[in-house]
């Protein structure tokens, strides 16, 4: 819980940053652009002075200033026209084909200056943003991207780094467990067959023989925990039905679990201990769920394309929507006793050694919930 508080923390601050770090950088980008257009503006009016000087000019020295500052000018794209828009002259344009239409997007956007020359002839300056003003212009949103991708990654890794920590604790919590319980099984099964020998007609030692096998199983699912097993070519009927059976002793007969397959056999490559224990997780949970009234959980067999589902349908309390999205969530339970890891371990099991992909396909409150889950032959 510590850890998930401090990722959340962690997450906020750099939101927080990002925020500032963007917020301010557009304030001072659009400060320094406002104060480079104004500047950009002052030269325009300078230039068409000196255009208008050298129009009236008689005095040789003055217009040969005059002419050195309008040539000066060698980064704001400038265009001047005639009333009618015929172009008189023009500076930093490369293309001179798109000279006069470049001139009416500047009359159009209002950046002009007019330039009286007397008896009410006139002419226009049209100028348009230098090119390192426009980058200027279009920096501080690079900058935010860049900003806004450090923090994708930097969340990205405070995840992954989450997630390696708990696959971790995941592994030496299964394997701990498959080896503090090898010693009793192993125990259980020596006195099972001295119980054997001494009463050899005796009903319930078979029965407790199963379930020694059964603890033994359960080891042996604890430490493949971590390592990836190796699938196999298994009938999924014959699956289903040993979870059917297995359930069907140690669930109360208020409740009926049924399996509904195919005429045909399917054959899946899974690792049948592990797929096994993903469906008693199911079935499990849809026992609890139906609170010791009377209900029923059906286990479908779909084959659709080249794909093989499972749903397991039960009529118990539901889920109710808000929590759909966090049932796979480990540590989320709903139960009053329970660790809340059965699902999220269905999840590992089905999605990283089986590739395929487990869901709630649908959900009602007091009437029964379906969970799916499907494989890629």
């Amino acid at each position: 819980m510590q850890w998930t508080d401090r990722i959340r923390q962690v997450k906020i601050i750099l939101v927080i940053a990002a925020v500032t770090i963007a917020a301010a950088s557009l304030f001072f980008s659009h400060r320094l652009v406002d104060d480079l257009k104004q500047e950009e503006r002052s030269k325009m009016d300078l230039w068409a002075k000196a255009m208008k000087y050298i129009n009236q000019a008689e005095d040789e020295a003055g217009l040969t200033l005059a002419l050195e500052f309008i040539q000066g000018n060698t980064t704001i794209p400038v265009v001047v026209t005639y009333p009618d828009g015929t172009v008189a002259d023009y500076r930093n344009i490369a293309d001179s084909t798109a000279v006069r239409a470049y001139a009416q997007q500047m009359r159009q956007a209002g950046d002009t200056i007019r330039i009286d020359l007397g008896e009410g002839d006139y002419q226009l300056v049209c100028y348009d943003e230098s090119t390192l003003l426009k980058r200027l212009t279009q920096y501080p949103y690079w900058q935010l991207g860049i900003v806004m991708i450090f923090v994708v990654v930097a969340i990205f890794a405070l995840l992954s780094s989450k997630r390696a920590e708990q696959n971790k604790v995941w592994v030496g919590l299964s394997k701990e467990t498959a080896h503090q319980l090898g010693t009793p099984i192993s125990s259980l099964m020596a006195w099972t067959e001295m119980l054997k020998e001494s009463y050899p007609d005796d009903e319930l030692i078979p029965e407790m023989e199963q379930d020694v096998k059964r603890l033994e199983r359960i080891a042996e699912r604890f430490s493949k925990i971590g390592s990836l097993p190796e699938p196999v070519d298994t009938s999924m009927k014959e699956v289903l039905d040993h979870v059917i059976a297995y359930m069907d002793k140690r669930t109360s007969q208020k409740v009926t679990i049924r399996g509904h397959y195919p005429a045909n056999d399917v054959i899946v490559k899974i690792n049948a201990s592990l797929f096994e224990w993903v469906i008693e997780n199911l079935c499990k949970n849809a026992v609890d769920a139906m609170e010791g009234q009377p209900g029923k959980i059906d286990l479908w067999l779909l084959e659709e394309d080249d794909t093989v589902a499972v749903e397991v349908v039960d009529t118990g309390k539901g889920i109710r929507k808000k929590n759909v999205k966090n049932v796979f969530r480990p540590g989320f339970t709903t139960k009053k006793r329970g660790w809340g890891l059965g699902l999220s371990l269905a999840k590992r099991i089905v999605e990283e050694y089986h590739k395929g992909h487990i869901y709630v396909k649908q959900s009602e409150v007091g009437r029964g919930t379906t969970f799916r889950i499907e494989l890629h032959r």
